[in-house]
């Protein structure tokens, strides 16, 4: 496109240009529960603006929308006023704002919330941009895009001094369920009715495959639509309080962390926030059952057992790994992380008190933000502390990363035909030697020779026959 826009200029044809969609933005509604349009309706003077004395036009709270139009139409105690330039009788403006005028800035209200003269203040410059947006993909075009003009409106107004509100961009996925429903009787036709897949029971054939689905209350078939958006015309949704009552806040947020990287789409399964709640009662079981060792257990020996060193790597090998994710927002692989950590400690020779100690330490802080509640009170029932939040955030170490030994793959004319463990700091030589003395390698060359070796370091050794 570059290219051709640049040729048809050369040749004085067209030029690439940019084409704003949004020109004139009607903000206002006939409804009353919206910002107040502080503007009077003057016989003589026309349209005049509020004066900012009278400011805020503030609406009265007793209005019952009926149907008939805007009830502030009919309520003669608003809308009679007189007119701030020539004193006539005249009439306030009825109308009020869009909703979108109040969520396209409310972001730079909160710098500066405690003031009551003016829109913003200097304190809006120091905290804006907002570092992080975070939406789903149909804020792309209407919250984000008003949010923008906004602000460069307020810019050019002289009231802020940066042109766009946001720093960064995350499009959150959807979630999705699946949707069941009946279409109408006969040929009169009607809506099609949709059912919550908490009413509907699936059926099962002899060897356990589905066959179909019921509604409960009575039950008839239903037809399955798939897998779709959760969306309330579909009826689809997942009620979060019914979840929550059954398993808990905590369960309900490690499972939608877990389950897909939040800009994916995440289809949601119930077997699946199983398994996250049976994870967490793992975690609490293996803490109960720690708790008395870890709050005796003293510092960390200079040179821990070789099984105390592996399942400390392996602790911090997923902290470095969940660290880098944090970053890139892929909060499902730190999650996952938080799960690896679990089953290290588990392996983990239950003598080894401090090694255990700091392994939670680490796995509970890690988790914290994902599942707040149950990693708060175990962190003081654990003995760290009073408050996980002031603890600071677990930094992988050098020193328990580095490996005593090492496994390579032993490779023999480029299949895989055991493994070798060898000191870390093996020299070649050392790596091909024990190469050619092992028994896949004696089997193979029959006393002959090897033709060449070929190591790649930390990974694997190939000898060719």
């Amino acid at each position: 496109m570059a290219a051709i826009a640049a040729d048809l200029k050369a040749r004085d044809l067209g030029d690439l240009q940019v084409t704003y969609r949004l020109r004139d933005w009607g903000i206002s509604r006939q409804r009353y529960w919206g910002c107040p349009i502080p503007l009077i309706h003057c016989p003589s003077c026309g349209v005049v603006p509020v004066p900012d004395e009278q400011l805020p036009v503030v609406l009265p709270e007793d209005c019952v929308p009926d149907g008939s139009g805007n009830p502030l139409a009919k309520r003669a105690d608003f809308v009679a006023c007189t007119c701030p330039k020539c004193g006539q009788a005249a009439r306030r403006e009825t109308d009020t704002m869009d909703t979108f005028v109040d969520s396209s800035w409310y972001y730079a209200r909160y710098c500066c919330a405690d003031n009551g003269k003016a829109m913003v203040d200097p304190r809006c410059d120091y905290w804006m941009p907002v570092d992080q947006y975070i939406g789903g993909i149909e804020h792309a075009i209407l919250h984000l895009l008003y949010s923008r003009f906004w602000s460069k409106v307020m810019r050019d107004l002289g009231l802020v001094g940066y042109g766009e509100p946001f720093a960064r961009l995350l499009t959150q996925g959807m979630v999705l369920n699946e949707i069941f429903f009946r279409k109408p009787l006969g040929a009169g036709g009607g809506r099609i009715v949709y059912y919550n897949p908490a009413e509907v029971e699936l059926q099962v054939d002899d060897k356990g495959n589905r066959s179909g689905a019921v509604l409960k209350s009575d039950g008839l078939p239903v037809e399955s639509g798939g897998i779709g958006t959760m969306s309330k015309s579909k009826n689809n949704g997942v009620d979060p309080q019914a979840l929550v009552d059954q398993y808990g806040a905590d369960t309900a947020r490690f499972f939608m962390m877990f389950a897909a990287p939040p800009e994916q789409t995440l289809e949601w399964s119930d077997s699946g926030v199983e398994g996250s709640f049976r994870f967490l009662k793992r975690l609490w079981a293996f803490c109960h059952a720690a708790r008395d060792a870890v709050r005796a257990a003293g510092s960390l020996p200079e040179k821990p057992t070789a099984a105390a060193a592996g399942v400390r790597r392996e602790i911090h090998v997923n902290l470095k790994q969940a660290n880098y994710d944090i970053g890139k927002h892929q909060f499902n692989t730190v999650a996952s992380a938080t799960m690896k950590m679990l089953n290290a400690l588990e392996r983990a020779p239950r003598q080894e008190a401090a090694v255990i100690a700091e392994g939670l330490s680490i796995l509970l802080r890690l988790l914290s933000p994902i599942t707040p509640h149950i990693c708060h009170a175990l962190w003081r029932e654990l003995g760290y502390g009073e408050d996980i939040l002031a603890a600071p955030w677990p930094e992988p170490l050098e020193a328990a990363l580095v490996q005593d030994e090492i496994e390579l793959v032993l490779q023999i004319n480029g299949k895989h035909r055991g493994s070798l463990r060898l000191p870390a700091a093996a020299a070649k030589e050392e790596i091909e030697r024990a190469a050619l003395a092992s028994a896949a390698a004696q089997k193979f060359l029959e006393g002959r020779p090897a033709k060449k070796i070929v190591v790649v370091p930390g990974r694997l050794v190939n000898v060719v026959v």
